[in-house]
C-alpha cells in the first residue's frame, strides 16, 4: 500500500453504505491495527460490529478517520491534541497562537543564554 502524505492524495470514497476495515485501511492509508487503536482513543469513531465482531464503517466514519489522520500525520498533533481538536475544545488558531508563544519564549531564552555566556 502506498502511503499518502496528505488527505488530498487519498482515493475517492466509493458510494457504498458500509466498508470493511481492510477497505477503510486502503481509503485512509492507515493500517488496520491503527484503526482499531484509534477506536479506543477517539469516542467519535464507533463502527458497526456484526457477525463475529467484524467491523463495518460508514462513510462518516471514513471521513472522521481522514480528519484524525490529517491532525496526527499532516498537522503534527499528538493523540491527546487530536482528541481535543475532534471534540472542539481548542480551535486551530488557539493552537497556532500557543505555538508562536512557545517559539518566542525559546528565542528569548536563547538570547539570554548568549548574554550569560559572554
Amino acid at each position: 500500500m502506498l502511503e499518502a502524505s496528505n488527505n488530498d492524495e487519498l482515493p475517492v470514497i466509493p458510494g457504498k453504505r458500509y466498508f470493511t476495515i481492510g477497505e477503510v485501511s486502503e481509503l485512509c492509508a492507515v493500517k488496520p491495527h491503527v484503526l482499531r487503536y484509534w477506536e479506543q482513543e477517539f469516542p467519535q469513531l464507533k463502527p458497526v460490529k456484526r457477525r463475529g465482531n467484524r467491523r463495518y464503517y460508514q462513510r462518516q466514519d471514513v471521513l472522521t478517520i481522514r480528519q484524525i489522520r490529517s491532525l496526527l500525520y499532516d498537522q503534527g498533533f499528538t493523540i491527546g491534541g487530536a482528541r481535543q481538536q475532534m471534540s472542539g475544545e481548542t480551535s486551530p488558531s488557539e493552537e497556532l497562537n500557543l505555538d508562536n508563544i512557545v517559539k518566542d519564549m525559546i528565542r528569548e531564552l536563547e538570547e539570554v543564554l548568549v548574554v550569560l555566556k559572554t
